[in-house]
């Protein structure tokens, strides 16, 4: 299976020790904590907000999950954890007892899939395959101090490692719950989520789950084409869905869609969601949030880390 580039990000322009550990200095530090107290008080606006007024980009990629095909593999979970180089889970992906509780994604896995009751009192239980919506107008983005958050002309939501300072408001922001912290990660800030393997499309590769669906559950194409195909399934099978496609209109709508033979509130799908982008919400977050708390994580981070080369060193 091809393994998708990275996404976003370079070198992290660290110098590194003879061990290869990273060693900051003195000048290093001050730079950072300026950037950072830079950041916070200019308040800029983030990419997201920029996008307001954006209907979508042209040709932009989407996804479209039928709930009512997936059968519960986890081909997706096994398809993503190869293509993004993330390790095997402690719970083999085919051992059902991963089922007994609802999950969501982690540093360690980019998409899950969660079980429900039986659909229409079927007996056949119902799957939900969670992980990034990748919005047409990003929270997560506009949350942002940093701009870490960038959507994509393709259609994914790509972070930025390079840039961030692990303040966690993108985890905040999200009304999906998508973004997932690295705490095993400490000195090097890190948010994981879904990229909707954003290197395979622009290298004219389908994304790695939808890919290895068995049951062609998962279809990746133009989200205004995917958009025609699920009215289009709805239309001809009304007994089969609701009438709904989530991810439409959902908070300006997603490059993720979904359909459904159960209503969606009853899967854990956020209803209460306005048709507007929530970034109109999010764009004044940051103002209301005292300096000390915007720095403390960066501040933590850098002092550690000076600390502990110069006790390497002494």
């Amino acid at each position: 299976m091809e393994k998708p580039v990275k996404d976003a990000g370079g070198g992290n322009g660290r110098a590194e020790g003879k061990d290869g550990r990273a060693t900051v200095n003195r000048r290093d530090f001050l730079r950072g904590v300026a950037v950072v107290g830079g950041a916070a008080l200019l308040g800029a606006p983030s990419d997201a907000e920029a996008l307001h007024d954006l209907t979508g980009w042209p040709d932009r990629m989407g996804m479209l999950t039928d709930l009512t095909e997936c059968v519960g593999c986890r081909t997706c979970e096994s398809a993503c954890n190869a293509a993004n180089g993330l390790p095997a889970p402690e719970v083999p992906f085919d051992e059902k007892s991963v089922f007994e509780k609802k999950r969501r994604p982690t540093a360690s896995a980019y998409t899950v899939v969660n079980r429900y009751g039986s659909a229409n009192g079927s007996g056949n239980p119902v799957y939900r395959k969670v992980q990034c919506n990748h919005c047409e107008e990003p929270s997560c983005a506009s949350a942002c101090p940093v701009h870490a958050y960038t959507k994509t002309p393709e259609g994914p939501v790509l972070y930025n490692q390079d840039v961030c300072f692990g303040c966690r408001y993108c985890m905040i922001a999200c009304p999906y719950y998508a973004p997932a912290y690295d705490y095993e990660s400490a000195l090097e800030p890190k948010v994981v989520k879904c990229t909707m393997c954003h290197g395979r499309i622009k290298a004219g590769v389908i994304p790695a789950c939808a890919e290895n669906c068995p049951v062609g559950a998962i279809t990746f194409g133009k989200r205004e084409k995917l958009l025609k195909i699920a009215r289009d399934r709805i239309r001809k099978s009304p007994d089969r869905y609701v009438d709904q496609i989530y991810g439409e209109v959902e908070a300006g709508g997603t490059s993720w869609l979904y359909l459904s033979g159960v209503p969606f509130g009853q899967l854990d799908y956020p209803t209460n969601l306005p048709r507007k982008p929530i970034v109109e919400n999010t764009k004044g977050f940051l103002s209301a949030v005292p300096l000390v708390f915007t720095l403390w994580p960066a501040l933590l981070g850098l002092c550690y880390t000076a600390n502990r080369n110069k006790e390497e060193k002494g």
